[in-house]
């Protein structure tokens, strides 16, 4: 027997319908790239997202067409996404950190047929314009008093929407049809393309706004400050308009003073971002003397969280940190680290331990760790394997197949990462497959040894590589970045550091740089590092 419900399909532009319908007052606050801010809300981006739409059709993009973004977090870029979305057509989040001549070879890949390109990003464009393939309309997301001289054929976007009206209906389709694409660089030689489906990105929403997960309603502020496009913009961009929060949108200022102003100046209550936004809000809060008067809770993912952030937000501002983890072949959101009431108790340094982890997946994730041959291996919070996942928004393949079979025979999908998971199903990533190290035939976290290098008053950034060793195999040696004006000493980092882990994980040596290389999305290129040290000769050798 089956059951006798509607047949109704989860599409990605109901959610805008929703907010629009219910939250149709709600605000949309952005710092525009022109400068000033711009208000709006539910109810207008929805109509402009219908504009949009009108317009992508009447020029003949439709189901499977791809349509590059080069933007920042606005009202601009968020209706393109659901103009795009309400007639079939895929949202491509390019990331312009990227190399000229990675962004080129990925919008030839995609086969993307329209660019919306913030101005910013204008030059960028310029420069590779004659690289790209399948481009038949550029539309600069701006106005006509602000449109560049530029040697693009291109419009401005407010020129462009003008020429439709609102009176349009989005197309229907089958819920399983592609919705977005997003590259992901964790991976080896090109770029690969993750498909997301409407259905995947509803599902993926409506599991993020759960009470341990976003945690949003009707009542919250959120910024997202993790842009749009960066890993799908963690779900953000569907699951304020599902829940009816107001967004705040901080376009491309995201110094610390500039992600000030907003948080205070919009009442901002969530906002979501990678560590290094946090360490730079954190300094100018400590420089100042500012106040955190409306913030209540920040989720910090990307990349793991220092245990020095997360007790500078809670104990000196009173804002509480959810530690998250996931990646673009998840949608991406796989973990979040809320308490659950078997630790609720705890407080002060055991609190923090619980905390650098990187917590429970929501409903809709499974989650294992296994050997290398693929046995499962206990949840006892200390025997590390490599982390697996599968649910209805994790990635089955890459666009056109490229890499083959990523999932193993149980339908799981190995994240690379090494982890373990306590009995109360929180997780830790202790490291990279590829970055960890192996000394005498045991792993040491690099990931560890970083956040805890960083706790020193005085070092900015850490990073922990694997340098050969004749007798251990590796032994980790530390690179850092000092603050500004501080000039610690090897020995007393060293110090710093001993008591905190076992004796045979102490680094055998510190490097102090004056930078850490970093990814296009902000992390630390641990290749770089292990490149430019390839030839290091540790003390202990």
């Amino acid at each position: 027997m089956r059951g006798l419900m509607q047949d109704w399909p989860l599409l990605c532009h109901k959610l805008i319908d929703h907010a629009a319908a219910f939250h149709g007052g709600r605000e949309i606050v952005s710092r525009s790239v022109e400068g000033p801010i711009h208000r709006s809300n539910y109810r207008d981006v929805r109509r402009r997202a219908l504009i949009c739409a009108k317009r992508l059709d009447a020029i003949g993009l439709g189901k499977g067409d791809r349509a590059a973004t080069l933007a920042w977090n606005t009202w601009r870029h968020l209706e393109v996404w659901y103009g795009l979305l309400g007639i079939g057509a895929i949202y491509h989040t390019v990331n312009p950190r990227l190399f000229p001549e990675q962004i080129a070879w990925i919008i030839n890949h995609a086969e993307d047929r329209i660019v919306f390109v913030d101005l910013t990003f204008v030059p960028l464009l310029e420069a590779i314009r004659d690289q790209l393939k399948t481009i038949e309309t550029i539309v600069i997301l701006t106005d006509a008093d602000h449109m560049p001289d530029t040697a693009l054929d291109a419009v401005d976007y407010e020129s462009w929407l003008a020429a439709a009206d609102d009176d349009f209906a989005w197309h229907e389709f089958d819920e399983n049809l592609a919705a977005g694409m997003c590259y992901t660089s964790g991976t080896t030689g090109h770029p690969k393309a993750v498909i997301y489906s409407h259905r995947s990105n509803v599902l993926h929403a409506m599991a993020a706004s759960a009470p341990d997960m976003l945690g949003l309603s009707c009542r919250d502020t959120i910024m997202p400050v993790v842009p749009m496009f960066h890993a799908n913009c963690w779900s953000i961009a569907f699951t304020a308009p599902l829940t009816g929060a107001a967004m705040v949108m901080p376009g491309a200022q995201m110094d610390g003073a500039s992600i000030y102003q907003l948080l205070e100046d919009e009442a901002v209550s969530v906002t979501a971002a990678v560590p290094t936004i946090w360490l730079m809000l954190v300094q100018h809060l400590e420089q100042t003397g500012a106040r955190l008067n409306h913030l209540k809770r920040v989720v910090i993912g990307g990349s793991a969280c220092p245990r020095a952030i997360t007790q500078a937000f809670q104990d000196n501002y009173g804002v509480e940190v959810l530690h998250a983890w996931g990646m673009t072949e998840m949608s991406p959101l796989g973990t979040m680290c809320s308490i659950k009431p078997e630790y609720a108790h705890l407080t002060g340094e055991k609190l923090l331990d619980i905390q650098e982890k990187q917590g429970h997946p929501p409903f809709t994730v499974e989650m294992k760790i296994t050997d290398d041959d693929g046995r499962e291996l206990p949840w006892d919070g200390n025997t590390f394997g490599r982390l697996k996942v599968r649910g209805p928004a994790v990635s089955r393949a890459y666009f056109r197949d490229e890499g083959g079979d990523i999932l193993d025979a149980a339908g799981f999908f190995d994240t690379g990462d090494v982890a373990h998971i306590d009995e109360h199903g929180y997780m830790q990533i202790t490291d990279r497959s590829k970055d960890v190290i192996k000394s005498g035939g045991e792993w040491i976290s690099s990931i560890d040894l970083e956040n805890i290098a960083v706790g020193h008053p005085q070092i900015a950034e850490a990073a922990v590589i694997g340098v050969a060793h004749p007798k251990w195999d590796e032994r980790p040696l530390l690179v850092v970045v000092a603050k500004d004006g501080e000039k610690p000493a090897r020995d007393d980092l060293l110090a710093f550091i001993e008591p905190k882990v076992a004796r045979w994980w102490l680094p055998d040596d510190v490097v102090f740089v004056d930078e850490i290389p970093h990814t296009a999305t902000g992390k630390i290129l641990k290749s770089a590092l292990r490149e430019q040290f390839a030839d290091y000769r540790l003390p202990t050798v």
